[in-house]
């Protein structure tokens, strides 16, 4: 059966190809897919809550990168330092970079960059990561200062986030209040049509300082479904799918005209409740619906065996230096006991929202049914269309799937817990949590800020409103047309690096 699909995969995917080439596809163009959840809003501002991310990581250089080993490597940047105290932070920039229209870039960008961020006008998501940056300087052409609000011995790693793209100074005339697409980076290609609706171009930008990328150009192809995202690769209309799931790898491993990239991640789907809404308010409830999951049980079903690890409700991946270590086996019986307490001896009704815009949520939503059910809990799943799911679901509805890539702790920690923060979407609020996590960013003994971490995982153990099951080990696959893509996450890619055969 297996050769036969395989045959069929084949032969289909030659016929596409070859129309594709008629069609007037060229060598040398990377196709892939856009998943379009912002319904066409998505944005060329890097801050912006509706981010065009495949096109701004293109586009757009970092200061500070992750490195082979997820640490802080130079990018703008080529080298750092702070004072004893962990709280003045000076960083050397490159020279001769060049932002796409031709002009320099140097320490006027960066202090532009990082103060916008910050901006009480434009109420970036990421203010809740960087909020602790007080003022930021040039000190000359290519070097900066920031002071910050409190010691944080991690800095730099807070600055490797997927959203801290340098910008050109000069748009807008500096206004740090205004929102800044203009689509002019100092990255490996520049922008040559915006069409987040239909396809998005973009071409190799000669002047990179790191080399001319070795593909021409770029197309960003507006596709929500997934399932249309594999139909697409498998009839030769993209070259590249970041993300499918086990129960489609075969029809890709059984093909010789595709390459199957398993990638170790911190990636994590889960199942968030509103802790401001009954019944989710009652944290005895909460405890509830997250304790009943059998995880070991979940990764099997929904990601395949070896298709992700446990996690204990922690979005800390085993790889960060500030994860924990916990079991927790599924305890249903228990969960009934909390449920009682709280007034639900014949258990609950609940529906939760889930969409096909991502590869895992369905699969998951439903196992967790199942599995809920052992504990007298009966939920009904809502379908939502996949272009508008995070625009009329999530941080709207009480009990939705949700989804997180890669994060440092302290990153992920404020960003998706802390009191206030605008994706915070389980509006999860303890006064502790809060305490421990700006405690832990003081500390300057590493000892004693891991146990600080650690104490803030815990409290989310206890009290939290999300249910994470689980890491995921990504699935990425492409055309063997396509090399030197290495596997690391998403963020972390160098699409320089990256070419497409002929």
């Amino acid at each position: 059966m297996r050769r036969r699909i395989s045959i069929m995969v084949r032969l289909l995917a030659g016929a596409m190809i070859g129309l594709c080439l008629l069609n007037g596809a060229t060598a040398g163009t990377l196709r892939l897919a856009n998943e379009g959840s912002f319904r066409g809003a998505d944005s060329l501002d890097p801050i912006s809550p509706v981010r065009f991310y495949i096109a701004n990581q293109m586009i757009y250089s970092q200061l500070v990168r992750a490195g082979e080993d997820g640490r802080p490597a130079p990018d703008l940047a080529v080298a750092w330092s702070s004072s004893a105290d962990a709280r003045d932070w000076t960083f050397t920039l490159r020279r001769g970079v060049k932002f796409h229209d031709g002009s320099d870039f140097g320490a006027a960008d960066v202090v532009y960059t990082l103060t916008r961020i910050n901006s009480d006008k434009l109420k970036s998501p990421l203010r809740s990561v960087l909020s602790l940056i007080d003022t930021v300087k040039a000190v000359d052409p290519y070097t900066v200062g920031i002071h910050l609000k409190t010691p944080y011995a991690d800095f730099p790693l807070l600055l490797m986030d997927y959203r801290v793209r340098i910008l050109s100074a000069a748009h807008d005339s500096g206004n740090t209040d205004v929102a800044n697409a203009s689509g002019i980076g100092t990255g490996p290609f520049k922008l040559v049509k915006l069409d987040t609706l239909g396809t998005t171009v973009l071409e190799a930008f000669d002047g990179y300082w790191e080399g001319r990328p070795k593909i021409d150009r770029v197309e960003i192809i507006n596709m929500p479904d997934q399932q249309a995202r594999v139909q697409a690769l498998l009839a030769g209309q993209l070259d590249l799918v970041l993300s499918i799931n086990q129960q489609q790898r075969a029809l890709f491993e059984e093909s010789d005209g595709f390459v199957v990239q398993p990638v170790q991640t911190g990636d994590w789907r889960g199942i968030a409740m509103r802790t401001n809404v009954p019944p989710f308010a009652d944290a005895r409830v909460r405890k509830a619906l997250r304790i009943l999951a059998d995880r070991s049980t979940m990764v099997r079903l929904v990601l395949g065996e070896g298709g992700g690890e446990v996690s204990c409700d922690t979005p800390a991946w085993s790889g960060d230096p500030y994860s924990t270590v916990r079991t927790c086996p599924p305890d249903p019986a228990e969960a009934k006991r909390l449920l009682a307490a709280a007034g639900f001896p014949n258990g609950l009704d609940l529906t939760l929202y889930t969409s096909g815009v991502d590869e895992v949520f369905p699969r998951l939503a439903e196992v967790y049914q199942q599995q809920a059910a052992a504990a007298n809990v009966r939920i009904a799943i809502r379908l939502v269309p996949s272009d508008s799911y995070f625009s009329t679901v999530w941080l709207k509805r009480e009990f939705v799937m949700v989804r997180w890539s890669q994060r440092p702790a302290d990153q992920i920690l404020n960003e998706a817990y802390r009191t206030g923060g605008p994706w915070n979407e389980s509006a999860f609020a303890n006064a502790r949590f809060d305490d421990v996590l700006t405690a832990a960013r003081q500390e300057l003994d590493p000892a004693k800020r891991k146990a600080l971490y650690g104490e803030a995982q815990d409290i989310l153990f206890d009290d939290g409103g999300t249910l994470i099951p689980f890491h995921i080990n990504r699935l990425r696959v492409m055309s063997n047309r396509v090399t030197g893509l290495a596997p690391v996450q998403d963020f972390s890619i160098r699409w320089q690096d990256v070419s497409v055969a002929n």
